[in-house]
């Protein structure tokens, strides 16, 4: 910072004894720059040429005759990369009249299409060069000891983005000339915030046809505001007329002047053009300055491509194959991943089949190991039943012998006793006999009956195999359905096919009902519910008696 303020010092006080001489802008000057080498004027330009490859030469002499100083020189390569991305690579030397700046600049841009026929191109100029006093302009004082200006020779590194939007054929930028740069030689910043320079530009193409060209021909005014350290602001328009053969520029700088120009295309690749520059600005009155030259010449030998403008006609044409394309792409997408979904769908239900078979031959072994286990329960009840009964019978007969020789032995015993009280008595024996033994045939019948009752509830719980071609899906529990087998007509993922589904079913005078499944996401419509499985199939196989046609399958819910 303290070698600045002393540099500017300095020329202030050359400046004021040298009145002659005029304070330049320390920007490149490249405000006259329209078709070739624009990577210079915005680094996101270099996308704009028609052509794969081409390498130019810029130079301009500042007021002066052309073997004078101040000049500035642009020699530059560039490529497309795509149809998207460019680089460029070049020796830059610039001589502001108090610095010379030489080294090379290297480009890089991309664009990025937004739609409707609107880009927005990125790029970015990385420049590294040495900058020395150019002794022509300004002569250091031998006696005058100055450290900070006896190190001419400081190697710097600045970094130009620019940005350029473009919607059909309006565009408008900004560049941001010197956003960072960092003196290698000194260590530190080249510059402070205030020294920036920052460019807007915009632009509109307006196609013509003209003296029979018609390709490639348009006219093109260019509008621009730069923001100079230690002056003012400049403000300038530039307008080119282009065609296939030849183009003419006009233009005005507040600072610089009036310019014209013109140039040439030859044998297709080889462009050459000439530019003079008038100053005319109120900071030049007094000042014998003379006229300002620019030559521009490039050479392209990569693949041309000649822009040729559109009609509405075809700019609606090539919209709607756009379209097209983009709802073929689309169409195609959605019908890859119904395919996906229909393969992973159709492996889900070849495993579901398979568990449900593996199911079934479970159920069908514990079945069996639980008939045999329960006959054999039975088997031992039955016995134990029969031999408690037995001695139940037994003891009854001991009882009743008892009884009967005890009363007998009374009878005897007793002579008032009449024949009748003993028949009586007899009776009474018979009826406590019989009665006895129907308790007893009760109490086996309710041992039995519990048994059977057992036996039932174990047996009733169906088994279903699945037969051969037959579609039968088993769950334990699903939500809040009910146990039983459900009669399936359809499967959706999409409400609004369920409803249009349900409404033409009930048209048709059946009374249809679904359950959601939160395991797949997916409806199942139903048209009935069956206690057997036996009933579930001659629904399916009677059509519900002619009442739906269609193929229909069978979902269980056995509730345990």
């Amino acid at each position: 910072m303290l070698k600045n303020n002393i540099i500017a010092l300095v020329l202030l006080m050359f400046l004021a004894t040298n009145a002659q001489n005029i304070d330049l802008p320390s920007d490149i000057r490249q405000h006259n720059i329209t078709n070739f080498g624009t990577s210079l004027l915005n680094p996101a330009y270099s996308l704009n040429t028609n052509t794969s490859q081409s390498i130019g030469l810029w130079t301009r002499w500042q007021w002066q005759t052309v073997d004078a100083d101040p000049t500035s020189l642009f020699l530059n390569y560039n490529r497309k990369i795509g149809e998207t991305s460019s680089v460029g690579v070049g020796f830059l030397q610039n001589n502001t009249g108090v610095f010379i700046n030489t080294g090379g600049v290297v480009n890089y841009a991309h664009t990025f299409d937004l739609g409707s026929n609107v880009f927005l191109g990125v790029g970015v100029n990385v420049m590294g060069y040495t900058q020395e006093l150019a002794d022509t302009r300004f002569q250091v004082d031998p006696q005058i000891q100055l450290p900070q200006l006896a190190n001419s020779n400081n190697f710097i590194l600045q970094v130009a983005p620019g940005l350029n939007l473009k919607m059909n054929r309006f565009s408008v930028g900004v560049v941001a000339e010197n956003l960072y740069d960092y003196n290698f030689t000194n260590k530190e910043r080249s510059s402070v915030s205030g020294d920036r320079v920052f460019l807007g530009l915009a632009s509109y193409e307006f196609p013509i046809s003209i003296f029979g060209f018609s390709e490639n021909t348009f006219v093109r005014p260019v509008v621009y505001y730069k923001t100079v350290p230690n002056q003012d602001s400049q403000f300038g328009v530039t307008t080119i007329l282009n065609t296939s053969k030849f183009w003419v520029q006009a233009g005005y700088n507040d600072f610089y002047g009036v310019s014209g120009g013109i140039g040439g295309n030859f044998f297709k690749r080889l462009s050459i053009g000439a530019l003079v520059e008038f100053g005319t600005s109120s900071d030049l009155k007094g000042v014998n300055v003379d006229p300002t030259f620019e030559l521009v010449t490039t050479y392209n030998f990569g693949k041309q491509k000649v822009r040729k403008e559109k009609t509405k006609e075809e700019e609606d044409v090539e919209k709607e194959e756009k379209l097209a394309k983009q709802l073929s792409k689309s169409e195609a997408l959605a019908a890859k991943k119904a395919e996906k979904h229909k393969v992973e769908l159709k492996k889900l239900k070849a495993k579901h089949q398979r568990d449900s078979l593996l199911m079934v031959k479970k159920e069908e072994t514990l079945l069996m190991a639980n008939k045999k286990e329960e006959r054999q329960r039975v088997k031992d009840s039955t016995r134990a039943s029969k031999r408690q009964q037995k001695l139940l019978e037994e003891k009854n007969r001991l009882n009743e012998t008892k009884i009967a020789s005890a009363e007998a032995m009374r009878i005897k015993k007793k002579d008032s006793i009449d024949r009748a009280k003993l028949e009586e008595a007899l009776a009474f024996s018979r009826r406590l006999r019989e009665k006895r033994k129907k308790d007893s045939v009760a109490k086996k019948e309710l041992a039995l009956g519990i048994i059977n009752k057992e036996a039932n509830i174990k047996a009733n719980r169906e088994v279903v195999v699945v037969q051969k071609g037959e579609k039968y899906e088993e769950v334990t529990k699903e939500g809040n359905l009910e146990p039983g087998y459900y009669l399936i007509a359809n499967v959706f993922g999409t409400k609004k096919y369920l409803e249009l589904f349900m409404k033409d079913m009930k048209k048709k005078g059946l009374n249809p009902a679904y359950f959601y499944r939160s395991k797949n996401r997916f409806s199942y419509v139903y048209l009935g519910k069956y206690k057997t499985i036996s009933e579930a199939r001659a629904a399916r196989d009677s059509k519900l008696n002619g009442k739906y046609t269609s193929k229909t399958w069978i979902f269980r819910v056995t509730g345990e």
